[in-house]
């Protein structure tokens, strides 16, 4: 058995376990074959010579309304086809190796409500489609710094792709902000930490309910670097700070002084005092 046969066997048992305990109730998560994992454990410990099938499972997810399978009869070619594409561009963000499918269903719980507000109601006249709510979506993500510069050009580049609006302020500390729609600020989230950013983390998120494109509920016109003054020694980089003075004035401009404090922890003064 190759390294990597092992690991990925593993990793399986491991995404299935996690499944069984997201999903507890009798028939939630149904194995095709009931000897599936055993199978797997007794050729990892080598009382079984072949190599075991695929997992081959169902899960069932109840939604509030209508219910949502693997695939759904309530849904036409083509609303069949959007969700589809959806959900394959969201995995699109996810790195090779990486396990996906609980974030998958996650996915799915969030999202799969608006492609059945469309459907055709049996013995009911067809009507107009009613506005589709969408939750409008503005994070606050903290790093302890932001220098590379091809750091930089990923998190603009990122941003001006998915169609959301906000800033990343560069320097130490880092701050960026990132508002849209939920789906797309969600993604723009996890293009950007992983893999490997560390030290980052999102402080606060503000989110409203919306039947419109959102665009009312904006701070920002657009996605950009934000570049502003900083104390200390420049030849060092771990040596100086942005100015926070200046960035509270960029906060009171934007509607956003409240976030200083739950980013810094710092009680905000007026300009008066």
């Amino acid at each position: 058995m190759s390294a990597s046969v092992k690991e990925s066997l593993q990793l399986q048992l491991l995404e299935m376990e996690m499944l069984f305990s997201m999903f507890p109730n009798q028939g939630e998560v149904k194995l095709e074959d009931v000897n599936a994992l055993t199978n797997i454990k007794r050729y990892l410990e080598g009382t079984r010579e072949a190599l075991p099938h695929n997992i081959e499972f169902v899960i069932t997810l109840q939604i509030e309304e209508p219910k949502l399978f693997g695939r759904s009869p309530e849904l036409d070619r083509q609303q069949q086809l959007l969700l589809n594409q959806g959900l394959t561009a969201y995995l699109r963000t996810f790195d090779p190796g990486e396990l996906c499918v609980c974030a998958a269903i996650q996915w799915l719980q969030d999202n799969s409500a608006s492609y059945f507000l469309n459907r055709k109601l049996s013995g009911e006249p067809c009507t107009q489609a009613k506005p589709v709510k969408n939750t409008f979506l503005r994070m606050w993500i903290y790093s302890h710094h932001i220098y590379q510069q091809d750091l930089r050009k990923k998190i603009l580049e990122v941003g001006k792709r998915l169609d959301v609006t906000g800033f990343c302020m560069t320097g130490k500390p880092g701050i960026i902000c990132v508002e849209g729609f939920k789906d797309h600020c969600e993604e723009f989230w996890h293009t950007i930490r992983y893999p490997n950013w560390k030290h980052i983390s999102c402080k606060h998120a503000e989110s409203v309910e919306t039947e419109g494109n959102g665009e009312d509920l904006r701070l920002f016109h657009s996605f950009e670097e934000l570049l502003l003054e900083a104390h200390g020694d420049y030849g060092l980089r771990n040596d100086y700070h942005m100015n926070l003075g200046q960035f509270l004035e960029f906060l009171r401009k934007h509607k956003s002084e409240h976030v200083f404090q739950i980013l810094f922890g710092i009680e905000s003064k007026s300009s008066e005092s």
